[in-house]
């Protein structure tokens, strides 16, 4: 299964509510200065695609999510809950928190697709 931040996209119509967080864990990255970061702080419009793939075709699906990005600052307190709410969430963020900035995706659309039209 692949988790894709795009940045940079057209949204589409506001619908849904939901909010999807996706955090800047503590594997080592080349720079602090991500792109997505920046590309979600230039432009808000963004999208989250989930896809699963097989080699059996009939098994493929994804997920997307459009809407509208927000990036949170680990160091501000009103931002501080996003991270809590995935250290909660999620086993292996208990013993290492996510250190850096979690962008907060406000969803605008979902769509989907499965090869068996489910």
């Amino acid at each position: 299964m692949i988790f894709t931040l795009a940045s940079g996209r057209d949204a589409g119509k506001t619908r849904s509510g939901d909010t999807v967080y996706s955090a800047v864990d503590a594997k080592p990255k080349r720079s602090t200065s991500l792109r997505r970061l920046a590309n979600t702080a230039a432009n808000p419009r963004v999208a989250v695609l989930v896809d699963h793939y097989e080699d059996d075709r009939h098994a493929l699906w994804w997920v997307r999510a459009d809407g509208t990005g927000r990036v949170l600052d680990a160091d501000e307190p009103k931002d501080r809950d996003a991270i809590a709410r995935l250290v909660a969430r999620y086993p292996q963020y208990r013993e290492q928190p996510p250190p850096g900035p979690v962008v907060a995706i406000d969803v605008a659309r979902w769509s989907s697709w499965s090869a068996t039209g489910d």
